[in-house]
Order: structure tokens, then C-alpha cells, then sequence
């Protein structure tokens, strides 16, 4: 198609990534839409909890992180909105004169809802766009959202699309991968000052058992390494178990910082949360997309690529338990060429299948088959 869409996103945030790992997709999937010729304008709620936690736990580091997303991103349109009794007349006006309105599932349903009241005045088509777990483990959550009035559901994962078209029984659900912005993410000339590189949010208790098995027992075990954990929301108990096991915890890093920290490293890791090795394994989140744009070689715990997404054993490694974890580390710190191969072979994935660019195109092809 070759003429110009207008696109409206609504996200909880693009400006902020502080837990917020959903920033990082949609800001290299805005951007790569605005250069294939589209006008996209993204919307987000004045004082929403990611912009606020970063503002309120990261003092300095928090306006370096902002004024880097303006830098780097200087094509994307970010408005703010008051939900309050503002909104309607906001949203309709904003609304006339649309295409294409992509409302991401972290939300809230009012909003959304909102939004999908306008759609059969003003002639619009409406995808839905989810990124999570919950319509997996809390899908009363996702049925707040007026999904009858979608034009449909894009979902990270098969498992994900089978759980809206199967179970709650959407007509069109398309299976939409996140991606990596190729322009942020690449390998950097840096030198070396970290043996294993771990980064992720400590959260709410969904993966502390992985993490003990895959990351502080393996780190306990290793003589002489220097392992570097970062994120956000690390408790007193988490933070000194790190100690204990000799990680140096590091705190939040903006996302656009991560390259220069993946170059640096020796190696990452990747511990996904259980439900994406457990009911939702072929999913692979944002920072796998990420690292292996990087060409950071890649150690994971269980996971099955059961949409073969990856050359496994080739663009990373994946190990069955925390002994073979930390013989892979070993493995791999001691031999530099098999590191360099796995790191390159896993970019040439990325470049060929998996970026932003990847993911516009597919998404305007969507759109084509709405109308």
C-alpha cells in the first residue's frame, strides 16, 4: 500500500522504560512506521507509574534517560492526557480523522473502552496489541477490555493468539513478535569490564526461584569472575543475596545504556519468568531480541523455541539446570572464539527475521487485511 496512514497509539508509556519493558518495542516499531512514510502520534497518561517511579527513584539518572529517549528518538509524537472529565472531548477530537488506533493491553480498560466508543462514528480500525502473561494466568483482567469491538488482536506468541481465538473466541488474532530496534541496538566498540552480564527486573516473585538456580548459584560457584546484575525493584532480601553470592548490583539502567552494557560484557543471561518456560514457552521477550541484536553471546535457562524463532545451539545456548549453567559460562569465558561465533551468528537472526523494521511491515499488512 502506498499511501500514508494515520496511526494513533495508545501505550502506557514511550518516554519511560522503568519496568517497563514494553517501551522498548513500541518505540522502535513507532519509529520504523514514521519512516516507512506513515504519521504516528502515541499517547500516554499524564502522571502514569512508570514516568513517576522513574522520576521518583532515579533523581539525575532519570532526566539523562528522558533526555536521551528525545535525542535518540526525535520522530516520535508523544502526547499526554488527563483521565479525568477531559477525556471524551480529547479523545474525539484526536479520533476524527484516523486510520489505524493500536491500543496496547497495559492500559486501563476505561481508557480503551473510551477509545473503542469512537470507532463506529469516526470509521477507524482498532488492534488490539498484548505483550503479557495475563491472559494467561489472569484473563478476568484482559475481558475488562471491549475486545468485541476490536478489529483484532496482535499477540507476542502463538500461545498467546490460540488463548484470544480459542478461548476468548476473537475472530482475528495474528501472532506479532516484539522485535529489536536495529538502530539502537548493535554491537559497540567497548572494552571489556564485566564477565557475565545479567539484566531484569527482580519483581513480583515470578521468576525467584529461577534466579537463585541460574544466576546467584552459578555466580557463588565462579572464582575470579566479575558478574553485574541490573533493574529495578530488587528488595533488601534480593539485594543481599546478590551480595552474598558476589554480584554487583548495579540498579536501573535505561534501556538505550543497555548496548554499551552488552558490549562490555563477556556474556548475558537469560532467565525468562516461569510462565514464558512453562504455559507460554516459545515466547521470547524483548531482551533476547535485544542482546542477540548486540551480538552479546547468550546463555539461557529452560526454554523452548517452539516457534523456531532462533537456531538454537547457535544463536544461543540454552541449559537444562544451574550446574550446566554454570559450565556453560565457564565454557564459554574461556574460549573467545565460540563466544565471537555465537554472538555473530545470533545478530545475523536478528538482522534477517527480527527487527522493528520486520514488525511495521507486518503490521501495515494487518491493517490491509482489516479493511
Amino acid at each position: 500500500m502506498n499511501g500514508k496512514l494515520r496511526i494513533r497509539i495508545f501505550a502506557h508509556s514511550l518516554v519511560s522504560d522503568w519496568n517497563h519493558g514494553n517501551a522498548h518495542f513500541l518505540r522502535g516499531l513507532s519509529r520504523a512506521l514514521v519512516r516507512l512514510g506513515h504519521q504516528v502520534r502515541s499517547y500516554e497518561e499524564l502522571g502514569a507509574w512508570s514516568l513517576a517511579n522513574l522520576i521518583r527513584h532515579e533523581g539525575e539518572t532519570a532526566i539523562e534517560a528522558v533526555d536521551d529517549f528525545r535525542r535518540i528518538y526525535p520522530e516520535l509524537d508523544v502526547h499526554f492526557y488527563k483521565h479525568d472529565t477531559t477525556l471524551d472531548s480529547y479523545l474525539e477530537e484526536e479520533l476524527k480523522d484516523v486510520d489505524l488506533v493500536l491500543i496496547h493491553e497495559w492500559n486501563e480498560p476505561s481508557l480503551a473502552n473510551k477509545v473503542l466508543a469512537w470507532k463506529e462514528k469516526f470509521g477507524f480500525k482498532a488492534l488490539f496489541h498484548d505483550t503479557h502473561h495475563r491472559a494467561y494466568t489472569r484473563p478476568g483482567e484482559v475481558l475488562k477490555f471491549h475486545l468485541h469491538k476490536v478489529d483484532g488482536v496482535l499477540a507476542f506468541g502463538e500461545a498467546i493468539r490460540r488463548i484470544y481465538a480459542d478461548g476468548f473466541g476473537v475472530p482475528h488474532v495474528w501472532t506479532f513478535h516484539e522485535a529489536a530496534d536495529a538502530d539502537v541496538f548493535a554491537p559497540l566498540s567497548a572494552k571489556q569490564e564485566s564477565d557475565v552480564l545479567w539484566i531484569g527486573n527482580w519483581g513480583d516473585d515470578e521468576r525467584t526461584r529461577e534466579l537463585t538456580e541460574f544466576l546467584l548459584e552459578p555466580a557463588s560457584a565462579l572464582q575470579g569472575r566479575r558478574v553485574v546484575a541490573y533493574g529495578v525493584r530488587y528488595p533488601e532480601s534480593a539485594l543481599e543475596r546478590l551480595r552474598q553470592s558476589g554480584i554487583e548490583y548495579r540498579g536501573y539502567l535505561p534501556n538505550l545504556k543497555a548496548p554499551a552494557a552488552y558490549s562490555s560484557s563477556a556474556l548475558t543471561l537469560h532467565v525468562p519468568r516461569r510462565q514464558y518456560a512453562n504455559g507460554l514457552s516459545g515466547i521470547p521477550t524483548i531482551r533476547v531480541f535485544e542482546a542477540l541484536a548486540c551480538g552479546a553471546p547468550l546463555v539461557c535457562s529452560p526454554w523452548s523455541d517452539t516457534e523456531n524463532m532462533f537456531r538454537s545451539g547457535q544463536d544461543y545456548l540454552c541449559v537444562p539446570d544451574g550446574h550446566r549453567m554454570r559450565a556453560a559460562i565457564e565454557d564459554l569465558l574461556r574460549d573467545n572464539t565460540a563466544r565471537a561465533h555465537l554472538g555473530a551468528s545470533g545478530r545475523e537472526t536478528i538482522q534477517k527475521h527480527h527487527t522493528c523494521q520486520h514488525r511495521a511491515e507486518q503490521l501495515i499488512g494487518i491493517y490491509e487485511e482489516c479493511r
